[in-house]
C-alpha cells in the first residue's frame, strides 16, 4: 500500500490541507463544523454505505488532525468541542497518540485459513490428510475449514496443490510489531496503549483508513500567523518526497511560501549524534557494557523500555538527531518556535516527553506538510531555487536509511581508531527488533553496537511518507552522494554536541 495513490491517501491528504486552509485564513476553528461536507461533498457516499457516515468520520479526523481525541459515539457532542483549548499554539498532544476510530473499523478476520474458490475437489485431498485436528472435510464438492477445530497451524495450506487455502490476518494487527492491536466485543481492532509505541505501521496498513494519528498543523500555522519566529527542522527522508521538482532548494522555497523562516537539514544532529555515539561506544564497550543500543528511533527505544528493562542501560545516553538540531536552533535564535518535519509517527511521542518540549515545539510528517503545500498552492516547479541545504554530511543523511546510523559510527571509529574493529548488527521492524534484543539479552551479542528500526526500511519507511519505500531510499542514497561534507568531522558543528547535552 505505501507509496500507492488511493482513496485513503486522497481522504487524508484532502484532511490535512483543509485543516491547514481553515488555519491559514485566520479567525478560530468555528469552521471545522464545515470540514466534513467539504471533505466529503454532495449526497452520496463514495465508499462507505452512508454519506452521514462518511461525514462523521471525516469529523473524527479533522479532530484528530488538530490533535484532539475522538469524541465518544454514546452521547451528543459538538465537532469542535475541546478545540478551544488545542487551537492554541503551545498546544501538546493529549495522549493516545495513534488511535482507531470505530465505526470506520472493517472488523478484519484475525488468524483464519479459507479456502477459496480455486479449491478443485481433487482425489488425493492432501488438506484434509495433513490436518492434525481433522478440521478439514467436503463440504458440497469443496474443501472446507471447521474454524472451532482449526488451530492456524497451516499445513494444509501448504499442502494443497492449487493453493486454494489461504491464510486471513488482520493487515493492522500483522504489521504490529509489539502485538498491540486486541479485539474488542464487536470484533473491530483496538489498541492496547500500555503495549503501543506510536510506531505508526499499523496506520499504513489498514486498508479502511481508520487507523489515525493526531497532528498540529492547526497550531503550527496557527504560531506562524501570530508572527513567531517558526524554524522547520527537516530529517533526511525528505528528499523526493513532494514530487521529481522537490529539489532541496526548491524545497526550501517552498517552505518560505509557508511562512518558515528558515530550513535546517536534521543531518546536522546526526552528525552531532555520530560523534558522540561513537565516543560513547568506545568508553563503553565492552568496559562497562556487553553492547549498545542505538538512540535515534523513538519507536525501538520505547520497545527496548517496555519489553526489556534490563537491557535498556544498553541504549546510547546520545541525543537524537532531532534533539540536537532543535537545540542548535534554540541556542542560535532565542525564543524561535522549532517544527520537525520527518517520516515518523513516534517522534510525535517523543517530542512531548518533558525533558524535550522545551526544545521540539511542533512536529509534523512529510504527508502533514503536503496538506500545508496544498492548502497554499505550491507549485514546486515554478518556484525559483531557495537556498541550498549543505550543512549537513554524507553520513548525517544516511540515517534515513536502515543500516545508516551503524555505518556512520562504525565508519566514523575507524577513521579515529582504523585498527579498532568494530561488530553491528541491526535489525529493521520490530518483530525483527525483539528478536535482536532477546539474542541480545542471551549475551549473543557481546562487544556489538546494535542498530534498531521501528520501520521496515527505516526512516523512509516511517507512516507519514509519501514515496514507495525502495524508492525513497534510493533517492536518499543520491543525496548523501551529493554531499559535500562526506564525514562528522567534517561539520561546522563537531565539537557542539557536548554542549548541547
Amino acid at each position: 500500500m505505501r507509496g500507492i495513490p488511493s482513496l485513503i491517501t486522497n481522504i487524508r491528504k484532502n484532511v490535512f490541507t483543509e485543516v491547514a486552509r481553515m488555519a491559514y485564513a485566520g479567525g478560530g476553528y468555528e469552521k471545522a463544523e464545515d470540514l466534513p461536507y467539504i471533505i466529503v461533498p454532495g449526497d452520496r457516499p463514495l465508499h462507505r454505505e452512508s454519506v452521514f457516515l462518511e461525514r462523521a468520520i471525516a469529523g473524527e479526523r479533522v479532530r484528530l488532525a488538530m490533535g484532539l481525541s475522538i469524541r465518544p459515539i454514546q452521547t451528543r457532542s459538538l465537532m469542535t468541542e475541546g478545540m478551544d483549548h488545542a487551537a492554541i499554539a503551545e498546544q501538546y498532544y493529549e495522549p493516545p497518540l495513534v488511535n482507531i476510530i470505530p465505526y470506520a473499523c472493517h472488523a478484519c478476520p484475525t488468524n483464519q485459513y479459507r479456502v477459496t474458490e480455486s479449491c478443485q475437489n481433487c482425489l488425493a485431498a492432501s488438506c484434509q490428510q495433513v490436518c492434525p485436528k481433522g478440521a478439514v472435510s467436503f463440504v458440497n464438492g469443496k474443501s472446507e475449514i471447521d474454524q472451532d477445530k482449526c488451530i492456524k497451524c497451516g499445513k494444509c495450506s501448504k499442502a494443497c496443490p492449487y493453493h486454494a487455502i489461504i491464510h486471513l490476518e488482520r493487515p493492522c494487527q500483522a504489521a504490529c510489531g509489539m502485538d498491540a492491536i486486541v479485539s474488542d466485543q464487536y470484533g473491530r481492532a483496538t489498541i492496547n496503549q500500555d503495549k503501543c509505541v506510536a510506531c505508526g505501521q499499523c496506520l499504513v496498513s489498514c486498508p479502511f483508513g481508520a487507523i489515525v494519528d493526531k497532528g498540529q498543523i492547526f497550531q503550527v500555522i496557527r504560531s506562524i500567523m501570530q508572527g513567531d519566529q517558526v524554524i522547520a527542522i527537516v530529517a533526511p527522508a525528505f528528499v523526493g518526497q513532494f514530487g521529481k521538482a522537490s529539489t532541496p532548494e526548491k524545497f526550501t522555497a517552498a517552505m518560505k511560501l509557508l511562512g518558515f523562516d528558515r530550513v535546517v537539514e536534521v543531518a546536522v544532529g546526526a552528525d552531532m549524534c555520530t560523534i558522540e555515539e561513537a565516543k560513547d561506544f568506545l568508553e563503553k564497550v565492552p568496559a562497562q557494557q556487553d553492547f549498545m543500543a542505538t538512540s535515534c528511533c523513538p519507536a525501538w527505544h520505547a520497545m527496548v523500555h517496555k519489553l526489556f528493562p534490563a537491557q535498556s542501560k544498553n541504549i546510547s545516553m546520545t541525543l537524537t538527531p532531532m534533539v540536537y538540531t532543535a537545540r542548535l536552533m534554540k541556542k542560535e535564535f532565542p525564543g524561535c518556535k522549532v517544527v520537525f518535519v520527518g517520516p515518523c509517527a513516534a517522534k510525535k511521542l517523543e517530542a512531548i516527553r518533558e525533558d524535550i518540549r522545551s526544545d521540539v515545539d511542533f512536529v509534523l510528517t512529510f504527508e502533514e506538510l503536503q496538506g500545508m503545500f496544498e492548502a497554499k498552492n505550491v507549485d514546486m516547479a515554478s518556484l525559483p531555487d531557495g537556498d541550498s541545504m549543505q550543512e549537513g554530511t554524507a553520513a548525517g543523511r544516511g540515517f534515513a536509511v536502515s543500516g545508516g546510523v551503524a555505518q556512520a559510527v562504525m565508519d566514523l571509529v575507524h577513521e579515529t581508531n582504523p585498527d579498532l574493529e568494530i561488530k553491528t548488527a541491526r535489525a529493521e521492524g520490530l518483530r525483527e527488533c525483539r528478536k535482536m534484543m532477546t539474542l541480545a539479552k542471551a549475551g549473543k551479542y557481546k562487544g556489538y553496537l546494535l542498530e534498531g528500526m521501528g520501520c521496515p526500511g527505516g526512516c523512509v519507511a516511517g507512516a507519514g511518507t509519501l514515496l514507495p519505500v525502495e524508492l525513497a531510499a534510493t533517492v536518499v542514497g543520491r543525496y548523501q552522494q551529493e554531499a559535500d561534507k562526506k564525514s562528522p568531522l567534517e561539520s561546522e558543528y563537531r565539537d557542539r554536541g557536548e554542549t548541547l547535552d
